[in-house]
């Protein structure tokens, strides 16, 4: 058994770093050469650009918004499977109290009945 463990301790070698850090004066601290910025299209790749902008958000209303932020809080459950509607009526009936602006939007006829991971997961 001795043997074993000579044997994992010279397989896992491991070197201390001896280089001290206090003999230099101040670290300046700069982000990668490749990290990407919203400010900067140098490190944007050219898929995330469109039209001299950044495209970063998909093309949707603030009434989507709200509705997605409704699927993506799983305090009222999981989603997959049912419509938003039945999810929030669901929920209304478990006493979680979901937004009374889901509702409104969902009963409206603007808004998609399908949850943002419909199709996709």
């Amino acid at each position: 058994m001795a043997t074993r463990s000579a044997n994992m301790k010279g397989f896992f070698k491991q070197k201390k770093n001896t280089k001290s850090t206090s003999s230099k004066k101040g670290s300046s601290k700069r982000s990668p050469t490749n990290a990407s910025t919203v400010g900067s299209n140098v490190t944007q790749p050219p898929a995330l650009i469109s039209h001299g902008s950044i495209d970063l958000k998909d093309d949707h209303d603030q009434a989507e918004e709200v509705l997605r932020q409704f699927d993506m809080n799983m305090a009222y459950g999981p989603c997959l499977g049912m419509t938003r509607l039945s999810r929030w009526e669901r929920a209304q009936k478990l006493g979680l109290n979901p937004p009374k602006e889901v509702e409104i939007l969902l009963k409206g006829d603007r808004a998609s009945s399908e949850c943002l991971w419909d199709g996709r997961v």
